[in-house]
C-alpha cells in the first residue's frame, strides 16, 4: 500500500488511484509523453482526407479536407506539430461564412507563405459548367488563420481543357515563378500565378491553361523539384473505392511532357485501403522525405471515413520513387 501511495504522489504522474489501478491491470489509462516514439497512423483523430503537408519555420503543418458528405464540408481544420508525432488541432481556420460565393464541398487546401502572409487555395461547390464555384484563394496573417476570402470570387471558376477546377496545388519553381496545378475529371491543367496571387499570367504563346495530363491521371496533382528534375504525382482510381492510389512521372520542365513511370502508393489489404491524394515534404537541406496521404481503415465501409497518415518516401540511386510501405506505426519523431 505504501508503494502504491508513493507512486501515486510522484510529481508529473496525473493518475488517480483508480486510474493507476486500472492502468496496471489492463494496460489502459494515461501514458507518459515519452512513450510516443512514432506518430502512429492515423496521425490525428477524425475523418480527414486530401492532406496538404508543409513546413513553416520549425513546425510541420497539415491542412486536410474535412471528410464528410458534400453539404457538410463547410469548413476546414488544420494541424501543427513540432516533431511529426504530437499534433495540435486548429479548428475552423476557414468556413463558408467567410467566403460569400462558397456554400459546400470545400476541398483539398494548398497553403503558401509569401511576404509575411499565408495564402490558402481551396476548391468549393463541386462546380460544374455554368455553376458558381471553383478554386478560391484566402489569406491570413498566421498559418492557423483565420483565413478570409482574398478575391471575392473564384480564381478559376470555369472548365478549361475538360478539367474540373478542384484539387489545386501551388508549386514554386527555382526561378521564383509560382504555378497552379489543378484538375478533376481526368484532366490536369498548369497555369502561371501572378506574383500577388490575384490572377493568372499568360504563357509566352498567349495561352493561360496548359494541359499536362499523363496516362491514368484522375485527380490530386502535386509537383516538386529534386536534383534538377520535376516530379509530377497524382491520384488514380475512384476515391470512394479500395483501389485509389498514387502514381508519378518525371520531366525536365514543369510543362512536361510527363510520361507515367508507375504506381508508388496503394492499398495493403492487411493495413488499409483507398490510399491516395497525398502531399510530400522534405526536411530542409536533407535527403529525407515523407508522404502524407489519406486511406480508409479496414473496419470502415463509409466512403467518407478516411484518415490522414504519414510514411517515409525513398528514392533509388537513379532518382526513381520507391513503392511506399504503408504502416500502422507511421514515422519516428523528427524535429526541424
Amino acid at each position: 500500500m505504501k508503494k502504491l501511495l508513493l507512486l501515486w504522489l510522484l510529481p508529473g504522474l496525473l493518475l488517480t488511484q483508480q486510474a493507476y489501478a486500472q492502468a496496471t491491470t489492463s494496460g489502459a489509462g494515461p501514458k507518459p509523453a515519452t512513450a510516443a516514439r512514432t506518430s502512429g497512423n492515423p496521425i490525428f483523430p477524425g475523418w480527414y482526407a486530401d492532406p496538404e503537408a508543409v513546413i513553416f519555420g520549425k513546425q510541420y503543418w497539415v491542412y486536410p479536407t474535412y471528410s464528410a458528405p458534400f453539404d457538410q464540408q463547410v469548413f476546414m481544420d488544420a494541424f501543427s506539430s513540432p516533431d511529426l508525432v504530437h499534433w495540435t488541432k486548429h479548428p475552423r481556420i476557414i468556413d463558408t461564412a467567410s467566403v460569400t460565393w462558397a456554400r459546400r464541398a470545400m476541398w483539398a487546401p494548398a497553403v503558401v507563405q509569401k511576404g509575411g502572409k499565408y495564402y490558402l487555395f481551396f476548391g468549393a461547390n463541386d462546380v460544374h459548367e455554368g455553376e458558381v464555384g471553383g478554386i478560391g484563394v484566402a489569406v491570413a496573417d498566421r498559418p492557423q488563420g483565420p483565413f478570409r476570402d482574398y478575391l471575392g470570387k473564384p480564381l478559376v471558376g470555369n472548365i478549361h481543357n475538360g478539367a474540373q477546377p478542384i484539387d489545386q496545388f501551388v508549386f514554386q519553381d527555382a526561378d521564383g515563378q509560382y504555378y497552379l496545378l489543378y484538375g478533376g475529371w481526368s484532366h490536369c491543367n498548369l497555369a502561371r500565378l501572378k506574383p500577388d496571387f490575384t490572377g493568372l499570367l499568360p504563357f509566352p504563346d498567349g495561352s493561360t491553361f496548359k494541359e499536362i495530363t499523363p496516362q491514368n491521371y484522375v485527380e490530386g496533382p502535386i509537383m516538386f523539384r529534386r536534383q534538377g528534375k520535376y516530379y509530377f504525382m497524382w491520384s488514380e482510381g475512384g476515391w470512394a473505392g479500395p483501389d485509389y492510389s498514387v502514381a508519378y512521372a518525371v520531366a525536365d520542365s514543369p510543362l512536361g511532357p510527363f510520361q507515367r513511370v508507375g504506381k508508388i502508393l496503394q492499398q495493403d489489404p492487411q493495413v488499409a485501403t483507398g490510399a491516395g491524394h497525398h502531399s510530400v515534404i522534405q526536411v530542409p537541406g536533407k535527403e529525407e522525405w515523407y508522404i502524407v496521404y489519406h486511406r480508409r481503415p479496414l473496419t470502415e465501409t463509409d466512403m467518407n471515413h478516411r484518415v490522414t497518415c504519414i510514411d517515409r518516401l525513398y528514392f533509388d540511386a537513379q532518382g526513381r520513387i520507391q513503392p511506399v510501405k504503408i504502416t500502422q506505426e507511421g514515422v519516428a519523431a523528427r524535429k526541424l
